[in-house]
């Protein structure tokens, strides 16, 4: 996002930051996976993680979706 030139450099560096499986593991067995899309499948989580039963990342979205559409009729003066 703008830093595309430096990727290759930072993404080694920020790699224990993944949220993956194996950062799941020490988790409590009910936390969930919330993210605000979009992302970057495979660098700050994975596809496992992402589609994976513990993932709320599509509710997330459609919530947020929701929230933008009431804001909008709010600042239109819809009614």
């Amino acid at each position: 996002m703008g830093q595309e030139a430096s990727a290759e450099e930072r993404i080694p560096i920020f790699e224990p930051y993944q949220v993956n499986q194996q950062l799941l593991d020490h988790a409590d067995p009910s936390a969930i996976v919330l993210h605000c899309l979009p992302a970057h499948r495979g660098e700050e989580i994975t596809n496992q993680v992402i589609e994976g039963s513990r993932s709320r990342v599509w509710d997330q979205a459609e919530n947020r979706l929701h929230a933008q559409k009431a804001l909008l009729v709010s600042l239109l003066g819809v009614e």
